[in-house]
C-alpha cells in the first residue's frame, strides 16, 4: 500500500505543476491591468505615474517567468499573495470561504447519500413495479433542469408562496444551509439513485449471484453481502467525482442565495479582477481535485487488492 500511495503521489506532482503554469499564464494573459484594478477599487484617481508606481510596487513590470517562478516560491511556502481588492490575506478569504463550502459539501453528500442507497436498491429490486416507475420519473425530472431552476423553483414555492424558509440568511448558518443544501440534493440524487439501480442490477444478473441462489442463499444476504459490496467501486467513484464538483461547482447556487462559500468568492473576484484570488483557487481547487482522486485510488486497492 505504501508503494502504492508513492507512485500515485508522484504522478500528481507533474499535473500540480503544470495547472500552477498555466493558471498563471492564462491571468498574465488576461485582458485588462491589475494596476488600474487595485487603484480603481480602491477609489483612486489613476494618473500615469501612480499606475507605474503601482505596477513597479506589484512586479507586474519584471518578466514572465520571474514572475511565475517568484509565485510559484511563495505558493509553496504557503504564501496565497493579497488581494487585489482589499488588500486582504488571499489564504485568509479562501479560508472563510472553504470553510463554507465545506459544509455546504458535506451536508449535500450525507442526505444524498442516505436518500440515494436506499432508493437506489430499491428500485433495483422491484424493478418495472410501480415504486420503481415512480421513483425513475422523479429522478429524471430531477437531472433534467440546472441547478439555478431548482434553485429558482424552491426560492419562489417554499419562499414566496409557503413562507417556510427565508431565501437568504445574513452568515449563513443552518438556516442559510437549508435551500442551498435542499437545490444540491434534489440534482445529486437523481442522478446517484439512477446509476445505483443500475449498478446493482448489473450486479445481480451476473453468474456470481445465480449461484449463490442455486445454493439456496438468501436474497438478503445475496443482496447486502455480495451485490453491494461489489457495487461500492462505482459508489466511491461516484463520491469522489461529486465531492469534488460540489467543492468547486457551487458557484450558481451560493451566489443565488448568498452563502459565503468557494464559488461566490470566485465570482466576486473575477468581477473585480481579482487575480491572486483567482489563480489561489484554481490552485486550491487542483490540489483538492487530485488529493480526492488519490483517496479514491486508495478505496479501490482496500476493496479489491487488485487493483495497480
Amino acid at each position: 500500500m505504501g508503494s502504492f500511495i508513492g507512485k500515485r503521489l508522484l504522478q500528481l506532482i507533474p499535473i500540480l505543476l503544470g495547472v500552477t503554469f498555466l493558471t498563471f499564464a492564462l491571468l498574465y494573459l488576461a485582458p485588462g491591468d491589475p494596476a488600474q484594478s487595485k487603484l480603481l477599487s480602491q477609489g483612486a484617481i489613476v494618473t500615469d505615474e501612480m499606475l507605474e508606481n503601482t505596477r513597479e510596487d506589484m512586479g507586474l513590470n519584471r518578466p514572465f517567468l520571474t514572475q511565475y517562478f517568484s509565485w510559484l516560491g511563495d505558493l509553496l511556502t504557503g504564501d496565497l499573495g493579497t488581494s487585489y481588492h482589499d488588500d486582504t490575506p488571499v489564504s485568509d478569504k479562501i479560508g472563510r470561504a472553504a470553510s463554507a463550502t465545506v459544509q455546504l459539501t458535506v451536508w449535500s453528500m450525507i442526505i444524498t447519500l442516505l436518500i440515494s442507497i436506499p432508493l437506489g436498491i430499491l428500485t433495483a429490486v422491484y424493478q418495472n413495479k410501480w415504486f420503481d416507475n415512480v421513483i425513475r420519473m422523479l429522478t429524471f425530472v430531477g437531472t433534467s433542469f440546472p441547478n439555478f431552476m431548482i434553485a429558482l423553483m424552491l426560492i419562489y414555492v417554499l419562499c414566496l408562496k409557503l413562507e417556510l424558509l427565508p431565501i437568504v440568511t445574513s452568515g449563513g448558518g443552518i438556516k442559510g444551509l437549508i435551500m442551498p443544501v435542499t437545490t444540491l440534493v434534489i440534482m445529486q440524487s437523481s442522478k446517484f439513485i439512477r446509476q445505483i439501480r443500475a449498478e446493482i442490477l448489473e450486479q445481480m444478473s451476473a453468474e456470481y449471484v445465480l449461484s449463490a441462489r442455486v445454493r439456496g442463499v438468501k436474497e438478503v444476504v445475496i443482496l447486502m453481502k455480495n451485490v453491494l459490496h461489489n457495487s461500492m467501486i462505482t459508489i466511491i467513484t461516484m463520491i469522489g467525482l461529486s465531492v469534488g464538483t460540489l467543492l468547486a461547482g457551487t458557484a450558481v447556487v451560493e451566489t443565488i442565495f448568498s452563502w459565503p462559500g468557494l464559488g461566490k468568492l470566485v465570482i466576486d473576484s473575477i468581477s473585480y479582477r481579482d487575480y491572486p484570488v483567482i489563480q489561489a483557487f484554481v490552485v486550491v481547487m487542483a490540489t483538492v481535485y487530485v488529493l480526492i482522486n488519490l483517496i479514491t485510488d486508495i478505496c479501490y486497492k482496500v476493496l479489491d487488492p487488485r487493483v495497480g
